[in-house]
């Protein structure tokens, strides 16, 4: 029997931000998890590319995560070479941490988009799915398209409703590009990583 509640929150965090941090609280205290570890993506498939490298989104999110002892940041994506896959991280940490049952957080458009994943099949007993509501994505269409994927796996993916920030990482890019604060939307060490080390144009903030 699993003895321990883990959840885990990929993510290319490019960068992460305040809505990741609340999201991932929510879970934690609704699901009573031990603790939530998160995985910035390598080279994740499903995007085009990221805007910072695998490293200083690394300790982008160390830095976010610090005031909060049951959050954990895991770099077994970042570390290796080519795409990186669920499956691959899933297995990995299941060998890792035997006795551990592992709450998978995603936003729902990423759960929509299950069936394109390599072998979603085996992905889904690996784990639990919480699919997380995002800000322009309703909830009635989110649970129609997921009853829906539940039914093709005979799967249980669960749909949670989190506070709603309209907080985007494109956005904040778009905003460091243009010489626009950020502030409040990021952890302050973050955005103080971003300005010092001219992150997504962002040196005329200096």
């Amino acid at each position: 029997m699993k003895n321990k509640k883990i959840g885990i929150m990929g993510g290319t965090f490019d960068p992460i931000h305040t809505g990741h941090l609340v999201v991932a609280n929510e879970v934690l205290n609704f699901y009573g998890l031990e603790e939530i570890i998160f995985i910035p993506a390598g080279d994740p498939p499903h995007k085009k590319g990221t805007m910072a490298g695998s490293f200083d989104r690394y300790i982008m999110t160390e830095m976010a995560v610090l005031s909060n002892h049951k959050f954990k940041v895991s770099d077994i994506e970042i570390k290796k070479e080519g795409k990186s896959y669920t499956l691959n991280t899933l297995t990995e940490l299941t060998e890792k941490y035997p006795d551990a049952e592992f709450y998978f957080i995603t936003g729902t458009d990423a759960v929509i988009e299950l069936p394109s994943w390599r072998e979603p099949q085996e992905v889904l007993k690996l784990c639990r799915f919480v699919a997380v509501s995002r800000p322009g994505i309703s909830m009635d269409e989110a649970a129609v398209k997921i009853s829906e994927i539940n039914k093709m796996y005979n799967s249980s993916i669960e749909l949670f409703q989190a506070p709603m920030l309209k907080i985007s990482s494109t956005d904040i890019r778009q905003r460091f590009k243009t010489g626009k604060s950020a502030k409040y939307l990021l952890p302050e060490s973050v955005e103080q990583y971003i300005i010092k080390n001219n992150l997504y144009g962002s040196n005329d903030l200096r």
